[in-house]
């Protein structure tokens, strides 16, 4: 494996910025999961994504937003799942398939994605 970042490997700035806007028009498709979106800034949302997955992927990103169980603490009390989590997982895994990310760069993302599936679901 390369000593780069995924950050790196996987395109930088520009290509995490293109994988979040092509991921939440998906979201935002979803039936599963376009509900927990209703009252949310969209823009915002997008900006504070692009962020944090830049810093995930070892990127030259300061993240100073709320940890992942803060962050998604209201999606919980609105009813928020394992069969949520999963969906948006799906989501991503196919916005990087879309964009020609090599398998195993996928599957370094899903791991991360994983990494904080008990923390985003509050348990």
């Amino acid at each position: 494996m390369s000593d780069q970042k995924l950050f790196e490997r996987i395109g930088g700035r520009d290509a995490i910025e293109a994988a979040v806007e092509i991921f939440y028009k998906k979201v935002l498709k979803d039936d599963r999961i376009k509900h927990f979106f209703d009252s949310t800034d969209m823009k915002d949302m997008l900006s504070k994504q692009k962020k944090f997955l830049a810093y995930a992927f070892g990127g030259p990103v300061k993240y100073d937003g709320k940890n992942m169980r803060d962050a998604h603490a209201h999606l919980v009390q609105r009813g928020m799942t394992d069969l949520h989590f999963d969906a948006v997982a799906e989501n991503l895994v196919e916005t990087l398939q879309e964009l020609e990310v090599p398998e195993g760069m996928v599957q370094e993302v899903v791991d991360i994605a994983e990494s904080v599936r008990g923390d985003v679901l509050g348990k």
